[in-house]
């Protein structure tokens, strides 16, 4: 039994990741492969709860307030109780939001300016200390700031918000300002992490042209 590939889906908030999630998991079962898909946060789990939580404010705490680490500890203890139910052996595992998103978005909040960031912490958490599986490669959808924000509009109602609100980190445009140049400074320094430009001369590429843009890229890094 050969070990399940693991693809993560990455991006500031409206860059079109959860589209792109399916796409990809669509793309891949139409050719045969089988295809296991997680999201995170999993707002539905306990963890994933709290972390809904501090991302609405509701009880009082918002996520930008406390301090990274004790942050990163949720994210990951949501991904931690989630993957217990992973077996490895099946063709691909396909990841919207996994350790890289936990890592950027935990060093670049305005608590975080002036701190070291706490990248390689964090993954050393998720993937040393709770031994989640290993992304084999990590596509960031590289998205303007001005688009995104506009796609995050448009997501509708949401439970853990309770409405149609934005969360703590979608409604800072300096996070979501930091976390893109976080995201591109991690992409040049890891080589498990592929850019793929969504922007073209005329906006935001169409929804086909990234996708056929994310097979590409696969198939250079050897992933199908």
């Amino acid at each position: 039994m050969g070990k399940t590939k693991v693809i993560a889906i990455e991006g500031i908030d409206g860059s079109g990741k959860s589209v792109q999630f399916n796409k990809l998991a669509a793309a891949l079962e139409d050719m045969g492969y089988s295809v296991e898909k997680r999201e995170y946060p999993n707002y539905k789990s306990y963890f994933g709860s709290q972390v809904g939580s501090y991302l609405s404010g509701a009880e009082g705490v918002k996520a930008d307030a406390v301090d990274g680490k004790s942050m990163a500890l949720w994210f990951a203890l949501d991904r931690w109780e989630d993957m217990k139910s992973h077996i490895d052996g099946g063709d691909y595992m396909i990841i919207n939001r996994y350790v890289l998103s936990n890592a950027v978005y935990q060093s670049i909040r305005d608590i975080d300016l002036g701190q070291p960031d706490i990248i390689d912490w964090v993954f050393d958490l998720e993937y040393g200390h709770f031994c989640l599986p290993k992304a084999d490669i990590y596509l960031f959808y590289d998205v303007a700031l001005a688009q995104a924000g506009e796609n995050v509009t448009k997501k509708g109602f949401r439970d853990y918000m309770g409405g149609e609100k934005k969360d703590v980190y979608e409604e800072s445009c300096g996070i979501q300002q930091r976390a893109r140049a976080k995201y591109l400074e991690t992409a040049q320094r890891r080589g498990d992490v592929a850019v793929i430009q969504c922007m073209g001369d005329k906006g935001m590429r169409s929804v086909e042209d990234i996708a056929a843009e994310t097979m590409r890229v696969l198939r250079e890094r050897n992933m199908i």
